[in-house]
């Protein structure tokens, strides 16, 4: 279970504060930052905000993958964020976002970030998932939720 690994039950936030986009990625890097006090959240913050410049991570029908590869992580984690109001995003089809997950990676692991975005894109095909995922309330029923729709790509 890949996704499972990179978002644990502990860095899943079941209802975002966050009301803007720059919230957003502090709220979730602050839960990130909470599971691998290592990572220098200044530079996951800039290189995050640098990747957004170049084109939105908003990708689909309220789904947002804010995504970094920085020096100072030596492994992969990543958060999930659910937005209930909607966040603007600035996204790809112009919709508000209600689904985020950040993904924070080592740079010198660009094989392991693609193949952890290529799951995260195969699970995201998953009809209705948006609705299956924000049918969840607590962090809990989102990691099981995710790992079942996972699980259910996978066989």
């Amino acid at each position: 279970m890949v996704l499972g690994d990179i978002f644990p039950k502990e860095t899943i936030v079941a209802n975002l504060e966050s009301t803007e986009k720059d919230e957003l990625f502090e709220e979730l890097l602050e839960v990130i930052h909470s599971a691998r006090p290592n990572m220098d959240r200044a530079e996951a913050l800039e290189t995050l905000i640098e990747r957004e410049t170049k084109m939105s991570t908003g990708i689909m029908h309220g789904v947002g993958i804010p995504h970094a590869l920085i020096d100072s992580m030596h492994d992969t984690i990543g958060a999930i964020g659910i937005s209930r109001i909607g966040i603007d995003y600035d996204s790809l089809d112009g919709s508000p976002v209600n689904i985020v997950f950040m993904i924070i990676g080592s740079s010198g692991d660009t094989e392991k970030h693609i193949q952890i975005l290529k799951q995260l894109a195969t699970v995201l095909q998953i009809d209705n998932v948006v609705n299956k995922i924000m049918a969840c309330n607590t962090a809990s029923e989102i990691f099981k939720c995710i790992a079942d729709l996972e699980a259910g790509v996978l066989n």
